[in-house]
Formats: C-alpha cells, structure tokens, sequence
C-alpha cells in the first residue's frame, strides 16, 4: 500500500521542506512549516507565488506515476487574469502557445463567471487590476511557470493562480494549509481516504 498526501499549499510557500533563504537571507514558508510527516516527498511542484493542490507520498514510484510527463496527468488551475480575454485569447489557449522551450498542447479553458476561493493574503490589488476575469484552465504538462506564460503571451498577465485538481485528486474540502491523506491499494486502485483533515500545527 502507498499513502499520498493532498495538501492545500498556501500563497508564498515553498514547494519543499528546506530553504536556504532568499537573495536577502530570509528564511521563506515551506513545508515543514505545515507537515509534519517524515519521508515523504512531493510529486512535482508548485511555484511559491501560486497556490493549491500539491501531491506528496512515500512512495517513489507513485511520485514518478503521477509527475512523470509522460503519463500526462490533466492539472486543473483557476487562474485570475488581467482584464477579459475573448474568444481569440481563449482559441489560442486551446490551440496551443509557442514558447521559448517549443510549443504547448491543447489546454482546455473557459471563462468562469465566479469562484468560491478563500482569500489571499495580501489580496490582487483592485487598484492596480480593476478588471479581471477567472478562468478554468487544464492542461497535460508541467513546464517551468507555464500556466503564468501562457496567460501572459495572449496578453492577459496571471495575478492569482489555484491549482484545484491533478488527476483524480482535488482541493475539495482542504482549507489553505490543511492536508489529508489517502491509501492507494495498487497502482491503478482508486484513492481511499484514511484520514481526517489536519491543519497546521
């Protein structure tokens, strides 16, 4: 049996358990801040400035299974944008972007008219966004920061983003820096949750 661990990652966390400090010698949120579970590690990542779901386990194989780009898990993001993308912005989305490292697949958007998300602290600055627009954006790949560059090269820059989904496994139910977590029988099992919410420490 494998274990995984759903964590909700709050907004500025690091996606690791460890951290030398910023450029100015800071020490920054990680992990270890919120779990407190030795052995595990996380299957993939999430950039510190983004938040959500982040998967982790004790089982390498299952890491491998659920990051490796080639079993091409679909990750659903909520992600807030400057100002209204139309329908071109969007076909251009779904048709695939070419970036610097080559060209993205196919993602599936669309608009959302509302979201139901904690708030972020410090919170998108109405001052400086007045207009926004949230979108449901699910793609197969997990390049460096691509979700940011996809939004940005349409010309509608990401100021909030949430992962909600990777595979089979969602947010549902965990509250930023709430975790929980489920046994996997066998590879290819679905996941049976075992235990409660936790919260942090």
């Amino acid at each position: 049996m494998s274990r995984l661990y759903l964590f909700h990652k709050p907004y500025r966390v690091l996606s690791q358990f460890t951290d030398r400090g910023d450029a100015t010698g800071r020490r920054r949120a990680t992990l270890a801040d919120y779990l407190d579970v030795p052995g595990i590690y996380p299957a993939g990542r999430l950039d510190h400035d983004s938040e959500g779901l982040l998967l982790l386990s004790d089982d390498g194989d299952l890491i491998h299974r659920i990051s490796h780009p080639k079993h091409k898990q679909p990750k659903t993001y909520w992600v807030q944008v400057e100002r209204h993308p139309d329908d071109a912005a969007l076909a251009a989305l779904r048709d695939g972007i070419e970036l610097k490292d080559g060209r993205t697949r196919p993602a599936r958007v669309r608009r959302l008219d509302s979201v139901s998300l904690p708030d972020r602290q410090p919170p998108v600055d109405p001052q400086r966004h007045p207009v926004t627009q949230w979108l449901e954006l699910i793609i197969t790949e997990g390049r460096n920061r691509q979700v940011r560059r996809m939004t940005a090269h349409v010309g509608h820059p990401t100021l909030r983003l949430v992962r909600m989904a990777i595979g089979p496994w969602s947010l549902d139910g965990l509250a930023p820096g709430q975790w929980r977590h489920e046994t996997l029988n066998a590879p290819r099992s679905k996941p049976r949750r075992r235990s409660s919410t936790r919260r942090r420490p």
